[in-house]
């Protein structure tokens, strides 16, 4: 349908929803509130739901940044006109409540343990692939004029304790010396003078390539352009059922079956177990909390001296994520509940505000404007997979970031484009593109069991010495 998108009732907001105990998204929600969707202003226009059956080339499920970019460069490229499926309203997931971190990276692992997994050659291919995604990320922000924002500047990764200094001295040696990539190592002297005075740091390792993004704002911009190159994006259209017949997959709404010749699924941590037998627990969603102060009075501003607007991360395995937002608030995010039941307990809002507070004591009891969670998509060998689905006709699945996919998702949704259109033979020959993500089938309830005890393990690592 076309026109004006009509008013739509919302269910309120679940802040307990948990994808591995839940049997669907639900449909109709709210969205979290979250600084992005509180500062974004309304969504743009949609398509509507689905309200009748219909037979279509491709359907998009989920229409977060790699659901948008996978539909907007279907029509850009290859002038195929997706339809775009989602539960609630557009960029619902993820892509509305991350910290709006644009880093060169993609999935858990760092240059070196590239080349422990897969060698040298591989490591190259994989960093000329995030270099690439990085300038396809900020094309698409410039070339379709998406207001989001963007604070340039590379990605600070900061030594919480002293200990890390060498193991960042090296990585930025390796970075230099094997990629050709002008990382530098600051001190903690240097690093107050020109970036940032947060008062656990020991000194960062600086990375050219990083910036800061309005999270909201860069979905909706996808969203606009994707439906101004004929991409139709239904929301509140769960897919409820799939099933799929001489070839052709049936995806079944509330609304009505939706017929496809091809689906690339692009759920990310919110997908449903029982979305597709294929698909099930081939991540483990994991939960990342958000505080945003209100904004900082100019002693404040001078007390953490804030120097810079792109992003900050600290060397935490259950790392802190920080930055100050244009508009002169503070936002920060970490790990949290590991259970959608556990996430409004207060001590996870109690341990991120500490954090907070050990970084920048000015700040020690700030009020707050916002706090948000949401569930990031962690695979089970820390990379993210954009690949065919062995076994089901022209399906595909782009899944996996572990937190990285703020400006991977663009190049991933490219790239999950190309292989819908056939044009394989464009996508490099790296693992992330021709294997599976690995599998844990029943496991994957019981490894909260073994979540909790990491949680502990790393945090007594993190904060030893």
């Amino acid at each position: 349908m076309q026109g004006t998108t009509p008013m739509r009732m919302r269910a309120p907001y679940n802040p307990k929803y948990d994808p591995v105990t839940d049997r669907s998204i639900g449909s109709g929600s709210d969205y979290a509130p979250t600084y992005w969707i509180g500062t974004a202003g309304p969504a743009p226009q949609d398509d509507g739901p689905v309200t009748g059956d219909m037979d279509v080339d491709v359907v998009v499920i989920g229409s977060g940044y790699t659901g948008l970019s996978c539909a907007l460069h279907l029509a850009k490229e290859f002038g195929i006109k997706a339809h775009v499926l989602e539960a609630n309203g557009v960029a619902y997931g993820c892509s509305t409540r991350n910290g709006g971190q644009a880093q060169i990276s993609s999935g858990r692992l760092k240059r070196s343990q590239w080349i422990e997994r897969w060698g040298l050659d591989v490591a190259k291919g994989m960093h000329a692939e995030v270099s690439e995604a990085f300038a396809l990320f900020r094309s698409l922000i410039v070339d379709h004029a998406i207001d989001c924002e963007p604070q340039d500047g590379g990605h600070y990764y900061i030594a919480h304790k002293g200990w890390m200094m060498p193991k960042l001295a090296k990585e930025a040696a390796l970075l230099r010396d094997t990629f050709g990539y002008g990382a530098r190592m600051l001190s903690r002297e240097e690093l107050h003078e020109t970036a940032v005075r947060d008062q656990e740091a020991h000194g960062a390792m600086w990375e050219p390539d990083g910036t800061a993004i309005h999270a909201a704002k860069l979905a909706f911009g996808y969203m606009r352009a994707a439906r101004e190159l004929g991409a139709r994006i239904h929301t509140d259209s769960p897919v409820e059922g799939w099933e799929t017949k001489n070839g052709i997959h049936h995806l079944r709404t509330p609304g009505g079956t939706v017929r496809a010749r091809a689906v690339a699924v692009a759920t990310a941590g919110y997908a449903p177990r029982g979305l597709h037998p294929r698909l099930r627990d081939r991540i483990m969603p994991i939960m990342s909390n958000s505080i945003v102060t209100r904004k900082l009075r100019p002693a404040e501003l001078d007390a953490c001296g804030f120097k810079v607007g792109s992003p900050l991360t600290d060397t935490r395995t259950l790392r802190h994520y920080y930055r100050l937002l244009p508009d002169g608030r503070v936002q920060i995010g970490s790990r949290a509940a590991i259970t959608g039941q556990d996430a409004d307990n207060p001590a996870h809002l109690a341990s991120l505000r500490e954090g907070l507070a050990r970084k920048f004591p000015a700040l020690r009891g700030i009020d707050l404007d916002y706090s948000w969670w949401g569930w990031v998509d962690v695979s089970h060998d820390m990379m993210p997979r954009i690949t065919a689905v062995p076994g089901l006709p022209n399906a595909f699945y782009a899944m996996g970031y572990g937190g990285n996919g703020v400006m991977y998702s663009a190049q991933a949704g490219r790239r999950m484009a190309q292989l819908v259109a056939g044009r394989a033979a464009d996508v490099p020959r790296l693992p992330i593109f021709h294997q599976e993500l690995p599998h844990e089938g029943w496991k994957t309830p019981f490894r909260r069991l073994g979540q909790w005890g990491l949680y502990k393990l790393y945090h007594f690592q993190d904060e030893r010495g």
